[in-house]
């Protein structure tokens, strides 16, 4: 009863959380594309439906594997999202994994390819959904849009059985599971309530399994301006905060010219003329990382290295 009851209240207070930030047509981003493919070929596509530029740094996908209500697996977004942007991201797993009595194995190339950014490859991260798992894109802890229904463990995947609930229960057709799910061009905004049972034929488009030809782009019937466009770059860096060691890479609509990374006294401490920052020589701390790209647009980005 007791293990029930705090069951109950996790998600009590994500149904909390989620009703304070109902939201209007067209002004957050949201999911627009699910893909859940052969062996490890998981993504998760992001759009912004609005007219301004959004700056990603507070923005997380998480994955609530099997009926979890808390602790998801995250994964922090940085960089910068111009209006009418989309950006998959995917598992990064390009070796085989020995996993206690299983080969994990690596992702396809043409998946790989298809995919805008790579989650690290490593387990656990939320790109190893397989089916039964909700996932959430969250903005500063605050849910603005749900795929699946968090707490619930739907069987193998979440179907087109109403009577069911939606589940597998009664052997329903899978929807979330072996399938490329494009949200409906209809779609304006994200879920943020936890819904009582997640139907996916509302608001998404069946694609059959292994689709990836349309990953990085959406149609979406809200109105983008495009002035000023053409000044706006869009750009996302990744992982972000990062362990020592590790390697970032800044992936871009724009090719980019230079990268320099500041300390916090202002002295350029690393210079890169390709996408990626190498931390092996770098101290833990906060950065300041400056981007130029080829078209002569600049950014400027906070990178902390653990």
């Amino acid at each position: 009863m007791r293990k029930m009851r705090k069951i109950l209240l996790s998600i009590s207070m994500l149904f909390a959380m989620s009703a304070n930030a109902q939201l209007l047509d067209c002004a957050e981003l949201f999911i627009s594309e699910y893909v859940e493919g052969p062996a490890n070929n998981n993504a998760i596509e992001i759009y912004n439906p609005t007219n301004a530029s959004i700056d990603l740094a507070g923005y997380s996908i998480n994955r609530y594997g099997n009926g979890a209500t808390s602790g998801p697996d995250t994964w922090p977004l940085s960089g910068n999202l111009v209006p009418g942007q989309a950006i998959a991201i995917g598992n990064g797993q390009l070796d085989s994994v020995w996993v206690s009595t299983y080969w994990s194995v690596p992702v396809d190339p043409v998946f790989y390819a298809a995919c805008d950014l790579h989650g690290s490859g490593i387990y656990p991260t939320p790109f190893y959904f397989n089916g039964d798992d909700a996932m959430t894109l969250e903005n500063d802890g605050n849910i603005i849009d749900i795929f699946g229904k968090v707490g619930e463990d739907p069987g193998n995947a979440w179907t087109d059985d109403a009577s069911a609930g939606y589940t597998d229960a009664n052997g329903g057709t899978w929807w979330s599971k072996r399938q490329t799910l494009v949200r409906k061009a209809s779609v304006k905004k994200g879920v943020t309530m936890n819904p009582i049972v997640f139907n996916p034929t509302l608001e998404y488009d069946s694609l059959p399994d292994g689709t990836y030809s349309g990953m990085g782009t959406h149609t979406c019937d809200c109105s983008i301006s495009t002035i000023n466009e053409k000044d706006d770059v869009s750009y996302i860096m990744y992982p972000n905060p990062v362990n020592i060691g590790g390697v970032v890479v800044i992936s871009s609509n724009t090719n980019i010219k230079k990268i320099e990374l500041l300390n916090v006294l202002g002295e350029v401490v690393l210079f890169s003329s390709d996408n990626i920052i190498s931390t092996n020589i770098l101290s833990k701390g906060t950065y300041i990382v400056n981007i130029q790209f080829t078209d002569g647009g600049i950014a400027q980005n906070k990178l902390v290295i653990k």
